[in-house]
């Protein structure tokens, strides 16, 4: 599918653009062409790929908190977007534990807040929302089975909990005010663990091996046998593209659920992730310490199946492609001569290349 030829001078929101997936996201539709406004009330991390790509300068950044309903109400009415992508949240288990409060307001209350405004206003222009939740959005009973879009919601931690309260939500504003409103269109993503180049989050394995690799370190191995849905985040993000258009030209996908993951079949553990991305790394050690905390579950899997069958979406790149398109961004991060915009952008081309092949 040729993004360009549909997102190409398209008016695009994005809540939490300076967020890991939220810059990637952001860089795809620059390429497209598409004219973007970004709300996130900070940059979450120090170093951070939106800053490192300038995606500041290329877009229409806005510093708003999607907390603040008033404000977030006036940029989406003056804007006047053809879609918005909802990636706003408190993205990190661990932190929600420190931080609950915020936590809860910012990924239930801050989805209640665009939900609301979709309810309360008639645009002129339709507008196309995907909001993406998360894979931790299941109740998850650690069976060997892969979650569907059907399975009941839940979580212990706040994390999890907050991001199943903002689905019980949507589907709340959803079947009572916004499933024939004609104006607005909301589809309903959750993804799996994403993973690549220019995250720098804390407590996430991919970052804190990286972090330790390059300053010549062990890293620490919390939970190596633990598995999750690993895909690299262009996966997931082609997804979301997809299911944008999908849903602008069908709005019988209004309201509609989609996971979007790798093969259930086939699964990886924490330690088959680190020994991929270690083969690019030279004289690096690991240092496995068991967190016996059991903040996070130890299985995870979910079924795209769904998606496969209608948005004619799967995941393109093999596990150890994955692991060499992470680590060779970050070595050239690392390296004495980058242009990290244009490599991250050569990454996105590649990616292109290789949906074409497939399709």
């Amino acid at each position: 599918m040729n993004f360009k030829n549909f997102y190409k001078d398209k008016k695009v929101l994005i809540t939490g653009h300076t967020g890991f997936k939220g810059a990637w996201l952001s860089l795809w539709l620059i390429k497209c062409g598409a004219k973007i406004m970004g709300l996130s009330n900070s940059v979450p991390t120090k170093p951070s790929l939106f800053s490192i790509l300038k995606i500041k300068n290329k877009i229409l950044h806005i510093n708003c908190d999607i907390r603040n309903i008033n404000k977030l109400e006036k940029n989406i009415t003056k804007f006047k977007p053809d879609f918005i992508f909802h990636f706003a949240a408190q993205a990190l288990v661990k932190k929600s534990f420190k931080d609950p409060y915020n936590t809860w307001t910012t990924n239930t209350l801050g989805t209640i807040n665009l939900l609301e405004i979709f309810r309360r206003n008639n645009f002129r222009n339709k507008i196309t929302s995907i909001i993406i939740t998360s894979d931790k959005s299941y109740k998850n009973i650690e069976k060997q089975k892969a979650y569907i879009e059907t399975d009941i919601l839940g979580g212990s931690d706040p994390y999890s909990a907050s991001k199943a309260s903002a689905e019980l939500a949507l589907k709340s504003y959803i079947d009572s005010f916004l499933k024939e409103k004609r104006d607005v269109s909301v589809g309903i993503a959750r993804a799996g663990n994403v993973i690549g180049g220019g995250d720098w989050s804390d407590d996430r394995l991919v970052p804190d091996c990286i972090k330790s690799w390059s300053q010549k370190k062990s890293v620490i191995i919390r939970n190596p046998k633990s598995t999750r849905p690993w895909q690299h985040v262009l996966e997931a993000i082609n997804g979301y593209l997809i299911f944008g258009i999908k849903l602008k030209k069908d709005r019988k996908l209004n309201g509609e659920v989609f996971n979007f993951g790798p093969n259930n079949k086939i699964n990886h553990n924490v330690e088959d992730l680190v020994k991929e991305i270690r083969l690019f790394w030279k004289n690096i050690k690991c240092l496995v310490k068991p967190d016996k905390s059991k903040l996070e579950s130890n299985l995870l899997k979910i079924n795209s199946n769904k998606a496969k069958k209608k948005l004619n979406w799967k995941c393109i790149l093999t596990f150890a492609e994955t692991a060499k398109y992470i680590s060779k961004w970050y070595i050239n991060y690392f390296g004495k001569q980058r242009n990290m915009y244009n490599f991250t952008l050569s990454q996105i081309s590649s990616y292109e290349k290789k949906m074409r092949s497939k399709n």
